[in-house]
């Protein structure tokens, strides 16, 4: 399993392995450090690293493949899964010279991020590996129909979809208010991610939360929008307002989601990846039993519409959007019915109904 992440917290990946495992596999996940990235929990599976020079942009993709592409033409396996475009080419060429079988698993419409399609000459080069690559493969995967669609009229290939969804066995709470240090009176608004950059709604959600009594605005995670919203709060003097936890393990975080009062997510239609994503945290929101306020973009628009779990909000004005969270909040006998929703629907959406799928397509190998 090849990732160009730290492994640490990616569930997916984590979900993935373990489906494996449960079929009598050995898997090893191979990813990358840096000098500050956090120790690995203890695991039933392998895990490899690369320290590497260069840590961004170009160089970095480049030293990555050539060290994956050799470090994988000599290590024993029988079966490469590349997680995302980022990781494809090495394993497609070994996967060529040593003969052996390749399942591609795309966590985003790659090529539609973006970061990439605002570069055309990084687009360019994406494209050009995407479009040597996907002819040549047999097993592909991905995390939403809007972005199977999407590779079918674009390549003519069957593309299977496996939603990243948690386990119907769910972290512990082992966490209180208390311990997380979150207030016991006010409501808790809770906005995730670990990839929190611009057209996410977090700036949105900040300007909105002056004009929202007795609710405490809790961001879970990093990105690069992260210190931009900080210096937000503190011009518009609401620290009381708004606190800011930096990346934790996915067990803490379940913690923390399951002591808020409504999630949020507000990504934009910024980009062909925001339009067809399906992000675990929605997942994630109803699992743990608390109603969702979101954007109308398609995929979380039908997840949220067919279990009614949640509001879906397209101003993303600061008063509209407090308009919606305290009509959210106020209205208790809608609010305990999304909660009730919620719990109906994680015993549809769970992991081990959607690895069904993959266990197809590694057995048949």
């Amino acid at each position: 399993m090849s990732v160009t992440n730290e492994i640490f917290g990616d569930q997916r990946v984590d979900k993935v392995c373990h489906t494996l495992l449960d079929l009598g596999f050995e898997v090893m996940v191979v990813g990358r450090r840096h000098n500050n990235s956090p120790s690995l929990a203890d695991k039933p599976y392998q895990s490899k690293r690369f320290r590497l020079l260069f840590h961004k942009g170009p160089l970095f993709y480049a030293e990555f493949n050539l060290r994956l592409f050799f470090y994988l033409l000599f290590v024993r396996c029988d079966i490469l899964t590349a997680n995302d475009l980022d990781t494809l080419l090495p394993n497609l060429l070994v996967s060529r010279l040593r003969h052996k079988q390749i399942v591609y698993d795309s966590h985003e419409y790659f090529c539609g991020v973006l970061e990439v399609i605002e570069r055309p000459k990084v687009h360019k080069c994406w494209l050009a590996i995407e479009r040597y690559c996907f002819p040549k493969l047999q097993h592909i995967t991905t995390v939403s129909q809007s972005i199977a669609n999407q590779y079918e009229k674009e390549y003519g290939k069957k593309v299977q979809v496996v939603r990243n969804i948690p386990r119907a066995k769910t972290f512990p709470v082992t966490e209180t208010r208390e311990s997380l240090g979150l207030p016991a009176d006010k409501k808790i608004a809770i906005l995730q991610g670990t990839g929190l950059h611009r057209d996410r709604g977090v700036e949105e959600i900040v300007e909105a939360i002056p004009f929202v009594d007795n609710v405490l605005l809790v961001i879970v995670g990093s990105g690069a929008v992260i210190p931009l919203v900080q210096t937000r709060v503190k011009e518009l003097q609401i620290e009381d307002k708004v606190r800011f936890v930096p990346r934790v393990a996915p067990e803490k975080l379940f913690n923390y989601t399951r002591l808020a009062d409504i999630r949020i997510s507000l990504d934009k239609d910024a980009s062909p990846n925001h339009h067809f994503s399906l992000p675990n945290k929605i997942f994630e929101y109803i699992q743990a039993g608390v109603p969702i306020l979101s954007t109308d973009l398609p995929e979380r628009k039908r997840i949220i519409e067919k279990y009614k779990v949640g509001k879906i909000v397209q101003d993303l004005s600061p008063k509209a959007l407090a308009s919606a969270i305290q009509e959210m909040l106020g209205n208790e006998e809608q609010y305990l019915q999304w909660k009730a929703n919620c719990v109906k629907a994680a015993q549809d959406l769970c992991w081990e109904n959607e690895e069904k799928v993959l266990q197809k397509i590694y057995l048949s190998l």
